[in-house]
């Protein structure tokens, strides 16, 4: 049981730590790839919550974010393959602030060409959180080995 777990916590913190090394691979000078497909959707969404809220939310710089993001993958990616619990609570993080900003199908109607990959890249996202909420009530409910201790019973007199 314990090779077939650290498998699939390999497998699964896979598709984050290479998608944290390819960034990191391109960032580049000007943030790369990803700083340019996320910068109007950050700016999206810096415009509307900062009309929700109605407050002037400070300015947040791409690069800075793609680097927080980079991070939070590779860091948290490599914690979930030890079976640490705060690795999964890294990535559960990344993926609740990240994927609504960046899939936001929510922008377009059913009937653009947009909606159905933005959608369908969402849903997936909501899939890995949810394996992470698995993986954490797991963690939060398997007994330690300190818990398993018996403890000695009287002698009888």
């Amino acid at each position: 049981m314990g090779f077939f777990s650290f498998l699939g916590r390999v497998l699964f913190a896979s598709l984050f730590i290479l998608s944290a090394w390819q960034m990191f691979n391109d960032f580049g000078v000007d943030g790369g790839p990803a700083a340019s497909e996320l910068a109007p959707k950050l700016h999206l969404a810096k415009a509307h919550l900062s009309s929700r809220l109605g407050v002037a939310l400070p300015s947040v710089e791409v690069k800075q974010v793609v680097v927080a993001i980079v991070a939070l993958k590779g860091a948290g990616g490599l914690l979930f393959v030890i079976g640490n619990i705060f690795g999964a609570y890294l990535l559960a993080f990344y993926l609740v602030v990240v994927s609504p900003i960046l899939y936001d199908f929510y922008n377009y109607g059913p009937e653009e060409r947009h909606f159905a990959p933005l959608l369908t890249e969402f849903l997936q996202s909501v899939a890995l959180f949810g394996a992470l909420l698995f993986f954490i009530g797991m963690k939060n409910s398997t007994p330690t080995k300190r818990n398993l201790k018996r403890t000695p019973k009287p002698k009888a007199a």
